[in-house]
Order: C-alpha cells, then structure tokens, then sequence
C-alpha cells in the first residue's frame, strides 16, 4: 500500500513532546480559511516556484513536456493549471526555485526514513508525527507506518482536524500514543463558514477517543474577528473540562507565514488583512482560561 507524502520536517519541538520529525501527507476534508499548508489541500502533486530563488536559466522550460514554464524578457511564468504533476522540471531546477509536493512512498520507506532521526527521539523522548493535510485520509497507509514504528519503541503522534469517518482513527489507535486535535469553533455555522464543513463528526471523534482512552492534546488557533472573542473560547474550555484524556489545550496565534507559499502554489491568500494576535493578548486569553481548563498552554510554552 501506498502513501502520498508531501514532505518531512526535521527536528521539530512544536508536534508532540521532545524532539521529532514530522512526515506530512497529502489531502484534507477542510477548506480553512487560514491553511499554512495549501500544498497539502488535495492528493494531487503541487508545484511550488519562488521567484527569488530562479536564475533564468531555462532548464525548466526545456525538462517540462506540457509546456508549463515560459521566461520573457526576464521574467518566469509558471501555468499552475496546466502541471501534470511529473517532477521534470523541479529535477532540472538545480537552484531550487521548483518544487513538487506529493510523492508516493510505501509505509516501509516512510518507516526507515524516519528512523534516521532515531538518535534524536531516544536523547529528547521525542518521536515521530504525522501531519498534513489530514493524514487520516491515508489511514491504510498510516496505520501500516505507525505500526511500523511502533515495533520499533518509537513515540507517536497524530495531527488531525476530526473530520474524517471514525474507522480511520479504529485502524490507528492501537499504534498511536498522541492525537494532536483540532477544535476550531463549537458552532457548528461558524465552523462551516471558517472551514468549510460543520464540526458534528469531529465533536463525536473527539468523544469517542475519549471512550477508548486515547491521549489527546487539543489545539485551538487563534483567529482574529473569527474565534477569538472570550464566550467562543469559554464554550471549548467549558467542554474540554469534560474530558480527563486531554493533556493540553494549546492556544495557537493566527500567523501569516504562508501566504509566500499560496504565491509559489499560483494561489490567492484568503486572509490578506487579518493581524497576528501579540503575545500580550495571547498570554491574557490563556491566563483567563486557566480556571477553567488548567491545560490551557500558548504554542511557546
């Protein structure tokens, strides 16, 4: 069985405890606002150009059969519509403006790449995370590669928004020691106008890990003028508080960091004028959610 992998991230401290390496893969149900992976938002390969790191040189013009990539006085256009996804190009990119996301990769691949970093897992009781996209789209795939690791006395850790049928988080709970989950509204209205769907499967998700006894951190970010106002944010405390599986709720900042990758994706930004929330304003949130989730964390803690 096959997966489709969009990228790995080295050394991370922010996807579970220690240090880790995070494996993302590709596709998600949602349809967020305020993505910082758009790349990963269909199963399709995406092919990403940034414009600093091209020298004119042409290779990709010539690698590419469907005639993507065109240079006129200077200048490089990429046809995003018409990629096909075949990678020629980023191979004969030698600067690394050009790269393609999604690749397959069987679960022992995925495994033995990940277990490169196993020195710095063991020193830092850190461990491996899947992220995406969703990764439980692939459940097949990552129930496999968890396995995997898990015969291995590697840690485990699972990104997820919920909003998947529940036999994909069955096909994984018995490899995984950490869902990473995200609440991002309890209205169920708001929740379709930020994401794209309704929250209902992913309320029940979250209550039935907690029937099965699995650990969860929840996460919540933080979206000016969307979810950040103290009612929104009590009503999740208040049913956090229900739940004695839950080990943090972690409060995450908006941030705009990724509109330099809907610029190299041919993608529009959907959030140009929204403010990162400042640390003072985060620190004053948690500290007024504290009595009542005494979890409640800010991404830097």
């Amino acid at each position: 069985m096959e997966g489709i992998v969009s990228d790995i991230k080295r050394m991370s401290v922010h996807d579970g405890p220690g240090i880790r390496t995070t494996l993302f893969l590709k596709g998600c149900p949602l349809r967020c606002l305020w993505c910082h992976n758009p790349e990963n938002l269909t199963m399709r390969p995406a092919l990403s150009f940034t414009q600093k790191l091209c020298v004119g040189c042409g290779m990709c013009v010539q690698a590419c059969p469907h005639g993507v990539h065109g240079l006129r006085d200077g200048i490089h256009r990429v046809r995003h519509a018409d990629c096909v996804g075949c990678g020629r190009c980023a191979e004969a990119c030698l600067p690394g403006a050009l790269a393609l996301f999604g690749r397959t990769m069987e679960p022992a691949q995925a495994a033995a790449l990940l277990l490169e970093d196993r020195t710095f897992y063991d020193q830092s009781h850190g461990g491996v995370t899947f992220s995406g996209g969703e990764p439980l789209l692939q459940s097949g795939f990552l129930a496999e590669t968890l396995s995997l690791l898990k015969g291995q006395g590697i840690h485990t850790a699972v990104d997820t928004c919920g909003e998947v049928p529940w036999n994909a988080f069955a096909a994984v709970l018995p490899y995984t020691d950490l869902f990473l989950y995200d609440i991002k509204h309890l209205d169920a209205e708001a929740h379709r106008r930020g994401t794209g769907a309704g929250n209902a499967r992913i309320l029940e998700n979250l209550r039935l890990l907690h029937q099965h006894g699995a650990a969860v951190e929840v996460r919540t970010p933080v979206i000016p003028g969307y979810n950040d106002s103290p009612e929104t944010l009590r009503g999740i405390a208040e049913l956090l508080r229900g739940y004695d599986n839950i080990t943090y709720w972690r409060l995450l900042p908006y941030h705009s960091m990724a509109r330099g990758k809907y610029e190299a994706l041919g993608m529009e930004y959907p959030m140009p004028d929204t403010e990162m929330p400042d640390t003072p304003r985060m620190r004053a949130l948690q500290e007024s959610l504290l009595e009542i989730f005494p979890g409640t964390r800010l991404s830097s803690d």
